[in-house]
């Protein structure tokens, strides 16, 4: 079969890779339809983690059943279904109360929980930018779609991590209706996380970015844009709020975060939360920060450390609720929404491609070339 495979950094190809198959009972096989590039994807693919050379990319997917293991039940032959990108067994003490993104059982490396498709550290299961993936604990991990999700792909795909990741954002922050949102990074993750909180009735949203491809998409569903590249956004906030911050602050761009400048700062935006969030107000963290980072700008950065003031933080009496985004939790409620016509995540959609562009198709991304807000890739159908 054709994927994305990551030879090393900035440098994917498409090439012939061996099959995906059923390798246990309760595996499915699907074949891909719909694939994404994630903004996450860029860490590997700029080589500042720790995944391997040779291995297939992407944890985005949508496609048909075409193939089932012995045990697999609920599931059938020519479902239409949507991946989170999370892997679980469905089974352990975390997946039980719904912490599916911290699998105790289907990470094999020591010491770590969760799994995921083409991903750095979250154990050995290729992605699905490929024509056909393996899905294991099928029954618990395939959403089932509607039949009219074939001519609306482009939505339903979301639901496998950006959608549901950045509803998560506005649930760790803690964002009731009538509240006002901060949302640092307009990427993908950013633009869904103000999206859900126009979704779920926030008074006011504003975007922080300084590309204006993306604060235009962010405008575009009624947020209020910030260029950090023309205005200071902790002052601006401040401004917009009469002085007092927003009630909430979402955290949607991770450890390399850049000034105005271009210069790399883990901890900017964390910080800028910090102000930019009112006395005993909430923060959500789902943008990238990792244990190791061996190409950070410090020392500190190299270790996965960054200088957090923690000082204001704890005199402003706030909270922050940080991890990866458990997709369960969230994607049958989304896909209601999105089947009933109230949401449409597709807004973000700029690219669509077949698979072969791949290695273009991350250049641009990964360049955040203007225009250029989430790619889709179609690697089969």
């Amino acid at each position: 079969m054709k994927a994305a495979v990551y030879e090393g950094p900035c440098n994917v190809k498409v090439k012939e890779v061996p099959d995906a198959k059923i390798e246990r009972a309760t595996d499915a096989l699907v074949r891909i339809t719909t694939t994404n590039i994630c903004g996450s994807d860029l860490h590997m693919y700029e080589g500042r983690t720790d995944f391997e050379r040779g291995r297939v990319l992407g944890h985005e997917s949508l496609g048909q059943v075409i193939e089932i293991g012995k045990t697999v039940d609920r599931i059938k032959v020519g479902d239409i279904v949507c991946l989170p990108f999370n892997i679980s067994c469905g089974h352990c003490a975390n997946c039980d109360t719904g912490l599916t993104a911290y699998c105790l059982t289907l990470n094999p490396k020591p010491g770590m929980a969760g799994a995921a498709y083409g991903f750095a550290g979250m154990g050995p299961y290729n992605g699905g930018q490929a024509e056909y993936l393996r899905v294991p604990y099928a029954d618990f991990n395939c959403l089932r779609l509607p039949r009219e999700a074939e001519e609306q792909q482009n939505d339903y795909v979301m639901l496998s991590d950006i959608f549901p990741t950045g509803w998560h954002a506005t649930e760790l922050a803690g964002l009731l209706p009538g509240e006002s949102i901060v949302i640092y990074g307009a990427g993908p993750v950013g633009l869904m996380a103000a999206y859900s909180a126009m979704i779920k009735g926030a008074a006011k949203v504003m975007v922080v970015d300084s590309h204006p491809d993306r604060l235009r998409l962010a405008e575009s569903i009624g947020a209020i844009p910030i260029d950090f590249a023309k205005d200071d956004p902790v002052d601006k906030v401040l401004e917009l709020t009469k002085g007092k911050g927003a009630d909430r602050g979402c955290e949607c761009v991770g450890y390399q975060c850049h000034d105005s400048q271009g210069n790399e700062h883990p901890n900017l935006t964390m910080n800028n939360l910090v102000r930019s969030v009112k006395f005993t107000g909430g923060i959500g963290v789902v943008g990238v920060f990792l244990p190791e980072d061996p190409g950070a700008p410090d020392d500190l950065g190299k270790q996965g450390e960054v200088v957090f003031d923690m000082g204001l933080f704890w005199a402003k009496g706030q909270r922050i609720g940080t991890g990866q985004c458990n997709v369960k939790a969230y994607n049958r409620r989304l896909r209601n929404l999105i089947e009933a016509g109230r949401a449409k995540p597709s807004f973000i959609v700029s690219h669509q491609l077949p698979l072969s562009q791949a290695p273009e198709a991350y250049l641009h991304f990964d360049r955040r070339d203007d225009g250029w807000t989430k790619v889709v890739l179609k690697p089969t159908g």
